[in-house]
């Protein structure tokens, strides 16, 4: 469905259902990125213009639609409106021409890229059948909807803008998307901030669950490696994967490496009926500890990266086929180091035709490893963000290697704290304080660190322990304090990230990918705007020119 403006718009009670009729087959055919208008009103010197429907499509032009509902005849060069004798003129053609020079003179005032905009007029005629041989030289049959045309009617728009806006710029999404804040008015209040937040997350599930389609499609597939974008579903994915396959009666290990994600998937997957259950579920290096290896040591490197690993091999050739496992499913595979991956293989019963389903973005591969699945089949690429709002997908998506096309309904501007690296921790901290006063509650909130950790999650580690520091983030009760590195795969509907530097610089580029991609509907950005712009190039600079410019706590 395409962007809304207004959501619910209230339509002419004497047309017939007219405007109401063209503007529903729209809203139902144009696709997610465009925008749809209704009853734009352009006030210029004494006179009014008003476009009953404006199409705001990226990558192909603008379109101004005039909507005459009843019996529309023309003769003798007029067009009319009714049945004699109770028929008047109208103009169809001449209003929404004026109209639509009106708003890009009005736009050109403004130096608004969309006032060079590929741009076409239509009438729309809903309740009339017009002849498919019409030609008229001020009316092209291309320029007119009517009765027959509504279920194509966002084709046939396309083909008019294509027809008769030659010459001119296709507008890109940036062009669209500031042509939404220059056509439907300033920021919303904060409580329709607040009420646009719940509407975003019960929007999300949905979403998500239409991913299932894609495991139904692979469902006798053995090996599968899933691609993708975060927030494009791949968790939720592994979730079910691993669900589908236990249910069928297969011994299956559901694995990733982060601590906060291994909690995640083994709390989800308690709620589960037994049958559906994985045998195991966790973090890769405690499956070797729980086949009878020496836990890693914190300081120890080598413990994850060669000692466990290879002794994890080293047990699965030791236990006995009934300890084994069917199915494998990795979760954030991008993780998974090189000498990982023969291991778990022979983790499988049949390491050959056993089951390994491989999820994973490359765009968050943060730590200096180079592992790869063992899977030579062509991945499965999810290509979309389903998760955050429109403004925050576009922002990290500049940073990743691939194209991600934007689901999420449109949001609130990323707010952007422009302080130096020092400085960052501090102003995350009255960005906090500020959002509270706002009215977003604690539990919404997750201050993330790209640098060193955050005094508070230093304590709360050091005084709990992980599995109460990581099970106060699932209660959803307190703000949490986290770095990027152990918050992948997992989200907030608030985020303050905090530049706060990078233990790497080679990577700074993935981990600012990462932070960015945790928030679902609201985005807060605390360091040095212009290092960050620096690491993402014109693309993050652009989308960064729409952000907006905050100062919590002055």
């Amino acid at each position: 469905m395409p962007r809304l403006y207004p959501p619910s718009p209230r339509f002419p009670p004497d047309d017939g259902g007219a405007e109401h009729a063209v503007w529903r087959a729209l809203a139902d055919q144009l696709p997610d990125d465009v925008a749809l208008f209704h009853g734009l009103r352009i006030q210029e010197a004494a006179h009014e213009h008003e476009i009953d429907l404006l199409v705001a499509w990226p990558g192909v032009g603008l379109a101004a639609i005039e909507v005459k509902g009843g019996y529309i005849t023309r003769d003798a060069g007029t067009w009319h409106q009714g049945n004699p004798p109770h028929e008047h003129r109208i103009d169809p053609f001449g209003q929404v021409q004026a109209a639509r020079h009106a708003l890009t003179r009005w736009l050109a005032a403004r130096n608004h890229p969309a006032a060079r905009a590929r741009t076409a007029h239509l009438a729309a005629f809903p309740h009339t059948r017009i002849p498919a041989d019409w030609e008229l030289p001020d009316a092209p049959r291309a320029m007119i909807l009517d009765r027959a045309d509504l279920p194509h009617a966002a084709a046939l728009v396309r083909q008019a803008i294509d027809a008769h806006g030659a010459g001119h710029a296709v507008p890109t999404d940036t062009d669209v998307d500031d042509l939404i804040t220059a056509l439907a008015g300033a920021f919303p209040a904060q409580v329709d901030v607040l009420i646009a937040a719940a509407e975003h997350e019960d929007r999300i599930d949905q979403l998500t669950r239409e991913q299932a389609h894609l495991l139904d499609a692979l469902r006798n597939q053995n090996r599968m490696r899933v691609i993708g974008g975060a927030g494009s579903g791949k968790t939720w994915l592994a979730l079910e994967q691993a669900r589908r396959r236990a249910a069928a009666g297969e011994r299956v290990a559901l694995l990733c490496y982060s601590r906060g994600l291994g909690r995640y998937l083994e709390r989800i997957t308690a709620t589960w009926p037994l049958r559906q259950r994985p045998a195991f579920v966790g973090l890769f290096h405690e499956l070797p500890v729980l086949w009878g290896a020496a836990p890693g040591d914190e300081n120890n490197l080598d413990d994850w990266e060669r000692r466990l690993p290879t002794e994890l091999g080293e047990l699965a050739a030791t236990r006995p086929p009934a300890e084994l496992f069917d199915s494998v499913v990795v979760d954030e595979g991008q993780d998974f180091g090189a000498l990982w991956w023969p291991s778990l293989l022979r983790c499988l019963r049949d390491p050959v035709n056993g089951g390994l389903f491989v999820f994973m973005d490359e765009s968050q591969h943060v730590f200096a490893r180079d592992g790869a699945a063992p899977i030579d089949l062509p991945p499965v690429e999810l290509d979309e963000n389903l998760r955050s709002t429109k403004q925050i997908a576009q922002l990290f998506g500049a940073f990743g290697d691939a194209r991600l096309s934007p689901r999420g309904l449109p949001g609130s501007p990323v707010r952007v704290v422009d302080v130096p690296y020092d400085d960052a921790i501090a102003a995350a901290d009255d960005a906090v304080e500020a959002l509270l006063d706002e009215g977003w509650e604690p539990g919404q909130i997750a201050l993330l660190a790209t640098g060193p950790r955050h005094p508070e999650q230093r304590n709360a580690v050091d005084h709990g322990g992980y599995a109460a520091y990581w099970d106060d983030f699932f209660a959803g009760t307190d703000v949490f304090y986290g770095h990027v590195l152990g918050f992948k795969g997992l989200e907030r509907t608030v985020v303050v990230l905090a530049v706060n530097g990078f233990r790497e610089a080679e990577r700074a580029r993935r981990m600012l990918y990462t932070g960015l991609a945790r928030a679902r509907v609201l985005l807060v950005v605390a360091g040095p705007r212009a290092e960050i712009e620096r690491l993402g190039g014109e693309a993050v600079r652009r989308r960064l020119h729409d952000a907006q410019e905050w100062s919590p706590g002055r």
